[in-house]
C-alpha cells in the first residue's frame, strides 16, 4: 500500500510545561482507545457492528493489557546511552522503534531527510569579580561519571554563532519586552553588557536571544530556576527561530532536493548573531550575587535570590565562548501503519520525538515507551478480531530538540495529502514527570479529553477520579 503520512501541526507539539503525573501515559492510552476502539472489527462482507457493548469490551481489554514491566523495559531500552539526532548512537533508537513495529506485524517504513544540525566544540564561561579575583565556572554538571561525560553533549544552544563576548553582567529577568522597559526606567542600558535571564514560559529561548540583541547585548547567559531540583542539571535546548530544516525552509530536505546555502539570507536571518550559552541555577547564583546596582521591583517575585536581588550592570564582568559547527546530517523519522477498515484514507497519527539532548529519559522515552506499549496493545487486539474504523499511523520522529524538524519535513513533504485525510494527531512528549498532571488540546479535542479524565482513576486518591484532581485546584470546567 502507499504509505500514509503524520503529524498535522508541527507547532502544537511543543513540550507541557511540568509537571505531570506518573500515570500521565495510561490517560494517552484511554484517550486514544475510546477515540478508536468503539468502532469494532468486522468483516468486508458484515455489515458494520455498533454494539456498544462490543466496543465496550474492546475498551476493557486494551486497559486491562497495560503492563508496567513492559513500559519500563522499553525506557531502559531506549535509555542505555545519549542519542542527540544526527549521531551515530542515535541509529539504534532508529533500529529499535523500527524492530518493534516490525515483530508486531506492523507496515512499517522509515523516512530520511537531509538537514542542518548544530554541534558545540568547545564553551568556557569565566567570571572576573570587582576584588580581582577570577573563577572558572564548570560547564560539566555534578554526578556524570568520567565515563559518561564523553557520551553526553556539553551544555550549549544549538545554532548559536561562535564567538567570545566580555562585558559587564546585566540581570534582565525573563528577557521580556517589558522586562527591558523596566530596566530603562531603572536607568540601566543594556548596550555592550552580557544579559542574565532565567527561563519563563512566554518567551522562547530564541525569542530572549533575539530581543537582547536587539537591545544592544553583546552575549547572552541563560538559566532556568527548576535546575536547581535536578542536582545542577543544565537545560540545553536550541536558538534557532522557527522550525525545521533551515536550508529547505517551506519543503522537505529530501535527497537530491533543492537546498539554500549557508549564507542565504533566508537561513541566517534564522540564527541570532551573539553567542550564548546556558547555565547552571548555581553557577548563575555565583554571578547574580556579585552585582551591584539597584533593584527592579518586578524582579524579585520568586527570584530565590542572594544578595537582594541587584542588577548590575557589573561590577562583575564575563568572559563567554562558544565554538560549534553546524553540518547537514540525516535524520531518520519511523512509521508504523494499521490500516483502517472502513476509512482506509482517514489518518489518525499517534506520534512522538525519539531524539533527545542526552539520555533522554523523560524528555522523549517516557512517551515514546508509552507509545509503544500503545502498539503493543493495539496488535494484540487484533489477535483478537479488532480493527480500526480509520487508519491509524505511529509517527517516531528525529531531530524534534533542534527545531521541530523530523515532523516538519515530513508534513512539508505530504502537505496535501495530509489536509485531505489526516483527522487527528495525539502527541505523547513527556508522559512521565513527577506529582501533577498537565494535558492540551485543539478546542475539537476539549470534550473527549475532559471524558477520558473522568474515566481514570487518581492514582493519588482512594477514590477520585483524574478530572477530580486536574479541575479542582484550576477550577476551569463547568459541568
Amino acid at each position: 500500500m502507499t504509505h500514509p503520512f503524520t503529524k498535522l501541526t508541527t507547532t502544537a507539539s511543543s513540550k507541557p510545561p511540568p509537571p505531570l503525573i506518573t500515570f500521565t501515559f495510561l490517560l494517552i492510552l484511554c484517550i486514544i482507545g475510546f477515540y478508536t476502539l468503539h468502532h469494532p472489527y468486522r468483516s468486508p462482507a458484515t455489515p458494520p457492528l455498533r454494539n456498544p457493548q462490543t466496543a465496550l469490551h474492546f475498551q476493557k481489554t486494551f486497559l486491562s493489557l497495560s503492563s508496567n514491566y513492559t513500559v519500563s523495559s522499553y525506557l531502559r531500552d531506549l535509555t542505555h546511552h545519549p542519542h542527540l539526532a544526527g549521531t551515530e548512537p542515535s541509529l539504534d533508537t532508529v533500529r529499535y522503534v523500527q524492530s518493534h513495529f516490525e515483530q508486531l506485524k506492523f507496515n512499517t517504513h522509515t523516512v530520511e531527510y537531509k538537514a542542518l544540525l548544530s554541534y558545540p566544540v568547545h564553551a568556557s564561561v569565566s567570571a572576573h569579580f570587582s576584588n580581582g579575583t577570577t573563577v572558572e565556572l564548570s560547564l560539566t554538571e555534578k554526578g556524570i561519571s568520567q565515563n559518561a561525560i564523553l557520551d553526553v553533549v556539553q551544555p550549549y544552544h544549538a545554532y548559536s554563532p561562535s564567538g567570545s563576548a566580555y562585558g559587564k553582567v546585566v540581570f534582565v529577568n525573563y528577557g521580556r519586552e517589558e522586562d527591558y522597559r523596566a530596566l530603562e526606567a531603572a536607568g540601566v542600558n543594556v548596550s555592550g553588557c552580557v544579559v542574565m535571564a532565567r527561563k519563563g514560559s512566554v518567551l522562547s529561548r530564541s525569542g530572549v536571544i533575539f530581543l537582547a540583541e536587539a537591545k544592544g547585548a553583546i552575549g547572552v547567559l541563560l538559566y532556568a530556576e527548576w535546575d536547581r531540583l535536578r542536582g545542577g542539571g543544565v537545560e540545553r535546548g536550541t536558538v534557532m527561530r522557527g522550525v525545521g530544516d533551515p536550508l529547505s525552509p517551506g519543503w522537505a530536505g529530501v535527497e537530491g532536493g533543492e537546498s539554500l546555502d549557508l549564507e542565504d539570507s533566508e537561513v541566517s536571518k534564522r540564527f541570532p548573531k551573539i553567542p550564548s550559552l546556558p547555565l547552571s541555577f548555581e553557577n548563575a547564583q555565583i554571578i547574580l550575587g556579585s552585582l551591584w546596582g539597584g533593584f527592579v521591583p518586578q524582579f524579585l517575585n520568586d527570584l530565590g535570590r542572594v544578595n537582594g536581588g541587584r542588577i548590575g550592570p557589573g561590577p562583575t564582568m564575563v568572559n563567554l565562548t562558544f565554538q560549534g559547527k553546524k553540518k547537514v546530517a540525516t535524520i531518520h523519522n519511523v512509521f508504523a501503519v494499521i490500516r483502517g477498515l472502513e476509512e482506509p484514507n482517514r489518518y489518525v497519527l499517534l506520534g512522538n520525538h525519539r531524539d533527545a539532548w542526552t539520555y533522554g529519559a523523560i524528555d522523549p522515552n517516557s512517551g515514546t515507551a508509552a507509545l509503544l506499549d500503545i502498539a503493543r496493545r493495539y496488535a494484540l487486539l487484533m489477535r483478537l478480531g479488532w480493527s480500526p474504523r480509520r487508519t491509524i499511523i505511529f509517527c517516531s520522529w528525529d531531530a524534534e530538540e533542534f527545531g521541530m524538524i523530523g515532523s516538519t519535513e515530513w508534513v512539508e513533504e505530504n502537505l496535501v495529502n495530509l489536509g485531505a485525510k489526516a483527522v487527528a494527531y495525539l502527541n505523547v512528549d513527556c508522559a512521565v514527570q513527577g506529582p501533577g498532571f498537565f494535558a492540551g488540546a485543539t478546542p475539537q479535542l476539549d470534550d473527549i479529553l475532559i471524558e477520558v479524565t473522568k474515566m481514570v482513576k487518581d492514582p493519588e486518591s482512594e477514590s477520585g477520579t483524574l478530572y477530580d484532581q486536574w479541575s479542582a485546584p484550576n477550577r476551569i470546567f463547568n459541568d
